[in-house]
């Protein structure tokens, strides 16, 4: 049996633990695996009648090829946010299926975001044998309580935050660091709390600054050391702005116009006070895999092989209630995952609370 894995979207912590995994899940089978570089773009960039596009769009991943990748951050098998459907020369998806035929690939195993996995249950209800891994940083998959890279946000974030307090505290200033999460305020909930910072503002609940900053100028006046730190999601609105949905767009095109420079202002522009801004942005998601995002990496491409062994086809892996498990591709498009406001948040004070913790699982979500 051959098959093929590709990556698509951002880059996580933890997808190449999981491709050495997958690799050596098949290999153990007596199976060969070829890795499509740059997602759905190097699978589209292939003419299977030209080998030197095969070669320069794919490559075969061995035993002894994948040894030490566990240790590395990033996809080795670099990664694009190409959706076969919405091209300018139209859905492409025939190309895609056509190409995997005539290359001889018997089944998929893509990880991926939104994106991706929205695609991989396209290309599931057209027939095709794939099974879908999870991974995004934000951990706002509908179907999974866990994808891989969350961790290592978390962790990393925590650590920047941190480290910034000794600049913030030296000026005695307020702090405002901006993290990934457009639809899901999770990562910032998560490492708000986890590096209790004084205010989290996440996606999910609009800021209102006429509630906040006063929290923020109470919370600094009342530091012995004089300063405050503040947590934002990218996702957050401030209530009763408008403007052009910058959000939609890759963050790299997006106008230097961020919720967290937004907030930066309106502070010193009513406080009077000095900010220090800070966008985490890709530095999150930057460098090796922690021990979770390792672990899960591993166990998700050894139970995506489990399932192309046992013919179950069309199926995305997941973490549910602390198991490892799996569930329909297309379960993605049932639902959205954000955060339990009611349980986890308040809203008034701009903090995590927790009203209950146990039975919870070890990811609040």
């Amino acid at each position: 049996m051959r098959i093929g894995i590709l990556t698509g979207g951002g880059d996580v912590p933890g997808l190449n633990p999981c491709i050495r995994s997958i690799t050596l899940s098949a290999d153990d089978l007596g199976w060969t695996v070829t890795g499509f570089r740059r997602g759905w773009e190097g699978v589209l960039a292939i003419d299977p009648a030209d080998a030197a596009s095969v070669a320069a769009n794919s490559l075969s991943l061995t035993r002894e090829g994948v040894r030490g990748l566990d240790r590395m951050g990033g996809t080795i098998l670099h990664t694009s946010r190409t959706d076969p459907r919405t091209l300018k020369a139209g859905d492409q998806t025939g190309r895609v299926i056509a190409t995997l035929e005539a290359l001889g690939i018997d089944a998929m195993v893509t990880l991926g975001g939104d994106g991706t996995l929205r695609f991989s249950a396209h290309l599931a209800a057209q027939g095709v044998p794939i099974v879908s891994i999870p991974k995004t940083m934000d951990n706002d998959v509908y179907g999974t309580d866990y994808c891989i890279g969350f961790s290592t946000a978390v962790s990393r974030s925590v650590e920047a935050i941190n480290a910034l307090r000794t600049t913030v505290e030296s000026h005695e200033r307020i702090g405002i660091v901006e993290l990934f999460g457009r639809r899901s305020g999770e990562t910032a909930l998560l490492a708000g709390f986890l590096a209790q910072v004084d205010r989290t503002v996440i996606a999910e609940v609009p800021a209102d600054l006429d509630i906040l900053l006063p929290l923020l100028a109470e919370d600094k006046a009342t530091n012995p050391a004089r300063y405050a730190m503040c947590v934002v999601s990218e996702g957050a609105a401030i209530r009763g702005e408008a403007g052009e949905d910058q959000l939609s767009r890759p963050a790299s095109e997006r106008a230097d116009v961020g919720v967290g420079h937004r907030l930066g202002r309106a502070i010193s522009a009513r406080l009077g006070c000095g900010v220090v801004n800070q966008e985490l942005a890709y530095l999150m998601r930057a460098g090796e895999p922690d021990a979770m995002d390792r672990m899960v990496g591993l166990a998700f491409g050894g139970l995506a092989v489990q399932l192309l062994a046992r013919h179950e086809h069309g199926r995305m892996v997941t973490l549910t209630d602390g198991n490892y498990s799996h569930v329909p591709a297309d379960t993605l498009l049932h639902g959205r995952k954000t955060v339990d406001v009611s349980g986890l948040y308040d809203g008034a004070a701009y903090r995590a609370k927790l009203m209950r913790v146990e039975g919870m699982p070890m990811f609040l979500y």
